[in-house]
């Protein structure tokens, strides 16, 4: 049975004798012949080719790293290393293998003389634990086989899943939070001072939200929309982004803790990634001299260049959804519905956040094959630079087009608008649009909510409708042969356990060396939406914790059932997504801060409670401090000073309205009171930023990266170890 075990399989399609794939495949199989490899071909719709190195191979692995493996993974019972281990070295000898044509076998896959390589899913004992008690949506809320998925799919799948557990588990906590948060503002629905002034004011009249066709109308119109948004913009929200700000440091530290826990138990924490490919190298070739280090400033600045021109595409495509808004506002206000003109603004909100949601689908294939692009310009020394650059690129460019809109939305939205009588105009035409009297911060809840909601949803949908359809498409295409397989001469055949073992592996989904970089990708721009703006949408987390239950099943079927077998890579970290993750920390600071300062009402109402309000004026008591905080953020315009090229509706009584602003009714210039609260929220902004990063600053000192256990155990190690050779050299001096 042993004879029977294969390394990898090669597929081809049957060529015509002596044609040029024939040979080339001919000349790659012949150098891995004078490797030592074992060949066995077997031929049905497809050529495969079973591939087994010699032992020789893994001995020479084993003598360089002296067996790094040892002790962590039970060996397999032909072999005296793990099946991760072989795999991954096959896989770079077949990967660096060169035929006299200088082709390797990534060359001759372009010119279709292979169409797939993949190592086997084993039918062994922890492929079976793994499909029966992990892949299965059923164990949803079981802890996960860490250990046996790092002796399956190797150490870098293992600490992916690893993390992804972690994260959902701190998660729980920040969901508890932030559901908190929103239960308190839903109390406060009803009863919040501000919301009451708005659904009281009758004989408030607003000016047109639009040139032509617009009314003027009640501020009372508005009276549900102005519940929402004070049931979102509270005290409440202030004191949850500070919490998610020490909840990211936190979460961060400990999972540094997590991680050195785990690559200690694996004996890894001291691995060096240069060193086992340099061994790989010579083990391929004794010849092999290795790449030196390189750097071209001319060629940084080209792709630096490159990188900025991407950004400003994204920055463009986030233009053009805001002159969507605007187009659509306008239109919506021109509608024969009552409902259409009376929901413009929210209507066009909603529809551009499902362009928005279509706009990312469509970009992430653009953004990753200019990332792509990039990086081959850049012509990084090893794969794992290539991977790390690549994996600064396409996060840049996807932080772009998740969040320009959000930026917009957040910091712009009714801010860059102009005034009745002097407005910012698109194409000269086309009115900006603005935020409504309590504030733009719904609709940055009603964006988020949209885009998360979709993303997780229906993206998760076709995540695993996707693959699965194709592979039941790929086994149902199979199955006519196998049928006539069973008549006749071919019955012999048919009954080969290599045959029926390779076709059902090649009928599973391909993978790629990205396919485990998307899964990480993912639950990164999944942490961003739930830490940067967190402040508008309290129940981010709690969206994320619900759907990382489901990502981790659906990630674990994938690879167990619908894909074939991914090449095992050794890892002692999740990599450069750690500094991404921390960056990721600090501008959930600036973000929430901001949000906060600018976005919310918050800073506002508390200039107006401690300096203008009827407490502070007329030293009342018993009256909410709040009173009066409508009527005081609403500037009044004459309608007779409208710009002449615009028809609004008929003037109201004593031609005059009301907008959302801090001016002057003479010349409209800004009031003292705009210039109180601007500095007060640059005041806010600078001291909320500087104490949440002090905050997370202690957090990070206070929990340290390495547990004691950790320090300890390498410490018993050291002295162990030079304690031997204290005894050894003793040994030799004595007579």
């Amino acid at each position: 049975q042993g004879e029977e075990k294969w390394d990898f399989v090669l597929v081809s399609d049957i060529h015509e004798a002596g044609s040029e794939k024939e040979i080339k495949r001919k000349k790659f199989l012949d150098e891995l012949s004078k490797k030592g490899f074992t060949i066995k071909k077997i031929e049905d719709k497809k050529l495969f080719y079973g591939v087994r190195a010699p032992k020789q191979i893994f001995q020479k692995y084993q003598q360089l790293l002296r067996n790094p493996d040892s002790g962590w993974q039970t060996p397999d019972a032909h072999h005296d290393i793990p099946v991760t281990t072989r795999i991954r070295i096959v896989n770079f000898i077949l990967q660096n293998t060169t035929t006299p044509d200088r082709e390797k076998l990534h060359d001759l896959m372009k010119k279709k003389v292979f169409e797939a390589t993949f190592p086997l899913h084993e039918k062994e004992e922890v492929q079976e634990f793994l499909k029966e008690r992990w892949a299965r949506w059923r164990d949803i809320f079981c802890q996960q086989p860490i250990e046996k998925i790092r002796c399956y799919l190797g150490e870098k799948v293992a600490l992916y899943f690893a993390w992804l557990g972690w994260y959902t588990y701190l998660l729980g906590f920040a969901a508890v939070a932030g559901l908190v948060v929103f239960v308190a503002g839903i109390t406060v629905f009803n009863s919040s001072q501000v919301s009451k002034e708005i659904c009281e004011a009758s004989d408030t009249i607003m000016c047109p939200l639009c040139d032509q066709k617009c009314p003027f109308w009640l501020l009372s119109d508005t009276c549900t929309y102005a519940k929402v948004t004070h049931m979102i913009d509270n005290e409440g929200t202030v004191v949850f982004a500070m919490f998610m700000a020490i909840w990211a440091t936190v979460f961060l530290e400990l999972w540094k803790r997590q991680r050195a826990t785990v690559v200690t138990e694996w004996d890894l924490y001291r691995w060096d990634e240069e060193e086992e490919e340099l061994a790989m190298e010579l083990i391929n070739n004794v010849q092999h001299e290795p790449r030196q280090y390189q750097h071209s400033y001319f060629r940084s600045t080209i792709i630096l260049l490159l990188v900025l021109v991407t950004i400003a595409v994204l920055i463009g495509i986030a233009h053009m959804l805001v002159i969507y808004r605007v187009i659509a506002t306008a239109l919506f206000t021109q509608s024969n519905s009552k409902f259409l003109r009376e929901q413009a603004n929210t209507m066009a909100v909603m529809t551009g956040a499902v362009l928005h949601y279509l706009t990312i689908v469509i970009m992430t294939k653009v953004n990753r094959r200019v990332a792509l692009y990039l990086c081959d310009l850049e012509k990084p020394r090893t794969f794992s630079q290539r991977e790390n650059n690549f994996t600064v690129k396409i996060f840049t460019f996807q932080f772009f087009t998740h969040f320009s809109s959000l930026i917009y939305i957040a910091f712009f939205l009714g801010r860059i608008n102009g005034h009745p009588g002097h407005y910012v105009r698109i194409a000269g035409k086309w009115r900006l649009e603005e935020c409504h009297p309590s504030g733009c911060i719904t609709d940055l809840f009603i964006q988020m909510a949209i885009i998360m909601l979709l993303k997780q949803t229906i993206s998760n949908v076709m995540e695993y409708l996707i693959p699965w359809m194709s592979y039941k498409l790929r086994k149902k295409q199979q199955r006519p042969k196998k049928r006539s397989m069973m008549l006749g001469e071919e019955e012999e055949e048919a009954e080969d356990p290599c045959k029926r073992q390779w076709l059902s592996n090649y009928q599973l989904n391909k993978v790629n060396v990205f396919s485990l970089f998307d899964e990480f990708l993912e639950m990164v721009i999944q942490y961003s939406f739930t830490t940067i703006f967190v402040a508008a949408f309290p129940l981010a987390p709690l969206l994320a914790f619900c759907n990382n239950l489901f990502e981790i099943r659906l990630d674990a079927i994938k690879m167990m059932r619908l894909r074939r077998r991914m090449v095992p890579r050794k890892a002692n970290d999740i990599g450069i997504w750690l500094q991404v993750l921390e960056a990721i920390g600090i501008l959930a600071v600036i973000g929430n801060g901001l949000v906060i300062a600018i976005t919310s009402e918050f800073i506002p109402m508390q200039v107006y409670k401690y300096t203008y309000s009827p407490c502070v004026t007329e030293n009342s008591t018993g009256v909410d401090c709040s009173t009066g905080y409508i009527n005081h953020s609403l500037s009044v315009f004459r309608t007779q000073d409208f710009e002449p090229h615009t028809k609004p509706g008929l003037a109201p009584t004593g031609l005059c309205c009301r907008y959302r602003d801090y001016r002057n009714a003479d010349d409209y210039g800004y009031t003292v009171q705009f210039w109180h609260i601007f500095a007060a929220r640059l005041a806010f902004l600078i001291l909320f930023e500087h104490v949440a990063l002090c905050v997370k600053l202690i957090a990070a000192w206070y929990v340290p990266d390495v547990p004691q256990s950790v320090k300890n155990r390498f410490l018993d190690r050291k002295h162990g170890n030079l304690h031997r050779e204290l005894r050894w050299v003793m040994l030799r001096k004595a007579p």
